[in-house]
């Protein structure tokens, strides 16, 4: 198989992938967005993570609200974690890298704030400790997931799977998703502030 097949294969699972959550999965995109605009439009704040492809996925969303997405407008209250080099080793080197979220989200999330995981698994232990921690604080836990959800599906408030099993399309999705996201959320408030 050459590279041009490859990527035409590659299009038509992704294909199917967006048609299958288009067809099947909206109802949760609609829930998980309006928990994230009430938390964005009442100063809560949105903390994100994920591991290697999924971290980067946390920070470019978070990225997209702190910034702007396509509209000048104020910052959105949205934070990445994982990004801080010495944070994330010193916490890996004293407590174990299954801590690496759970203690940054113990020493910055508050009650009411919202956590999203994004996770092609559902099933890495950080994840899995990170939850647990935002449920005792009060957080809302939202995951962003794929294969059959994993263990994380049954532990958070609201998730979105992908219907796929593919890593590679699964974090294409959710690049998507989460593009939608900020254009809704980016737009919904130039609405109601009549920008």
């Amino acid at each position: 198989m050459n590279v041009s097949q490859t990527f035409e294969q590659n299009t038509k699972n992704l294909a199917d992938a967006l048609n299958s959550l288009t067809t099947n999965h909206l109802e949760q995109l609609e829930t998980i967005t309006k928990e994230i605009q009430s938390c964005i439009f009442l100063n809560r704040q949105l903390l994100i993570c994920g591991n290697g492809g999924s971290n980067s996925d946390a920070q470019h969303f978070a990225a997209e609200l702190i910034g702007r997405f396509k509209k000048d407008r104020p910052g959105f209250n949205a934070k990445a974690l994982g990004t801080d080099v010495a944070t994330l080793t010193a916490i890996a080197n004293d407590f174990g890298y299954e801590k690496i979220f759970s203690r940054q989200i113990e020493s910055t999330a508050f009650k009411r704030d919202v956590v999203i995981f994004i996770s092609t698994s559902g099933n890495s232990v950080n994840i899995l400790k990170g939850i647990e921690t935002s449920k005792a604080i009060g957080c809302t836990t939202i995951l962003l997931g794929g294969k059959d959800g994993g263990k994380a599906m049954e532990m958070v408030d609201y998730a979105l799977v992908v219907p796929s099993n593919d890593t590679a399309i699964i974090q294409q999705v959710h690049t998507m998703l989460y593009h939608s996201i900020s254009e809704y959320l980016e737009n919904r408030y130039m609405e109601l502030t009549n920008v």
